[in-house]
């Protein structure tokens, strides 16, 4: 293991947890996120940081591409904690969350031949946005930032699917948002529903 991990865990244990004890000593017995946030599993996006956000305000799901299978009768481990976090932890807010230079996206714009990551070929063709796509206008990075802000539509419409989220959206207890994110930039794009477009968070 890399020293700069276990000697990260020493200074949280040695100051940072110390300084923030009374928050930990409410979290060791309360856990009432307010929000889910299904972001990628890419390292560079991180939604505490992006949201300044304490421990315990969010209940996030990291997948590959920030992916939302359909619901359906198999479980697995993204509907049965989405399930949780309506159901049980009832958070106000759900956010799908994509970002600029995303490989999933990137492998489906390009058409990308993904025979030697199966798992990851089919993850992507199974719960990803249309695709592959051929890069027009401004190229690949543009055909990339298009099929980024669709797929956070596409996935929002999968999230829906769940019958917890459905539940939760016929009673009005719970609003779904679509973002994107610029890595260079920092900023923050967000789905308008009804227009379907995306414009810069105010």
């Amino acid at each position: 293991m890399h020293p700069h991990l276990t000697d990260g865990v020493r200074r949280f244990r040695r100051d940072v947890h110390p300084s923030r004890a009374d928050l930990f000593e409410r979290l060791a017995t309360s856990h009432r996120p307010g929000a889910l946030f299904i972001g990628c599993s890419d390292a560079r996006v991180v939604p505490e940081l992006l949201t300044q956000s304490e421990p315990g305000e969010l209940f996030v799901i990291r997948t590959a591409g920030n992916l939302v299978p359909v619901y359906g009768p198999e479980p697995d481990a993204v509907s049965s904690s989405i399930e949780y976090a309506l159901a049980v932890l009832g958070v106000r807010d759900a956010i799908v969350c994509g970002h600029s230079g995303c490989g999933a996206m990137t492998a489906l714009a390009t058409g990308e031949d993904l025979t030697g990551l199966p798992a990851l070929d089919g993850w992507l063709h199974t719960a990803g946005p249309a695709g592959p796509r051929t890069p027009v206008g401004g190229g690949t990075e543009a055909a990339v930032t298009a099929l980024v802000h669709d797929n956070v539509t596409v996935q929002l419409a999968h999230l829906a699917t769940h019958p917890s989220v459905a539940r939760a959206l016929a009673q009005d207890t719970v609003t779904l948002h679509g973002w994107t994110h610029d890595i260079r930039t920092g900023a923050v794009d967000v789905l308008d529903p009804r227009s379907g477009t995306f414009s810069p968070l105010s």
